[in-house]
């Protein structure tokens, strides 16, 4: 389901994913609430078009302003158990890790994902990207389908 949003001018472009943190202090007595705060939180989007001129409008945020966008939820990649990973089948993360140097950190604490929620895997894409778990787990590299509720 596509959604119009204004994005900040550097995130603008077709293709970029960002993850949706929800209102900031500086948006306070902003005109552009109602079209900028339209997303659900914690939410993983990717921008897949530009509104055909669109202006540039002032931000507290942004830096170099905001524009308008449509966005769609995104896909998110994670590590899952292996034991659990077939596509179709709803699973969760299986927990923090403290390695933040390893390959794979990103993919076993994703961005725009939660712990305590399940996920279906829309697709298997094959080993994680470290060589060795250093809390033991057996992981594959998934991709989750973007929730149906965005």
């Amino acid at each position: 389901m596509t959604t119009i949003t204004l994005v900040g001018t550097r995130l603008a472009t077709e293709g970029s994913e960002f993850v949706y943190h929800g209102e900031s202090e500086a948006c306070e007595g902003c005109p552009y609430r109602d079209q900028c705060l339209n997303l659900t939180e914690s939410r993983r989007y990717e921008v897949v078009d530009i509104r055909d001129g669109a202006s540039t409008l002032e931000c507290a945020v942004h830096d170099t302003g905001v524009t308008a966008v449509e966005v769609e939820p995104a896909p998110i990649e994670a590590n899952v158990a292996s034991s659990s990973a077939f596509a179709g089948s709803k699973v969760s993360l299986e927990g923090a890790c403290p390695h933040t140097e390893c390959p794979s950190h990103e993919y076993c604490e994703p961005d725009g994902a939660e712990f305590d929620a399940e996920y279906r895997i829309d697709e298997v894409l094959g080993d994680p990207p470290h060589d060795y778990c250093m809390l033991d787990r057996d992981l594959t590299l998934v991709q989750f389908e973007p929730p149906e509720d965005a």
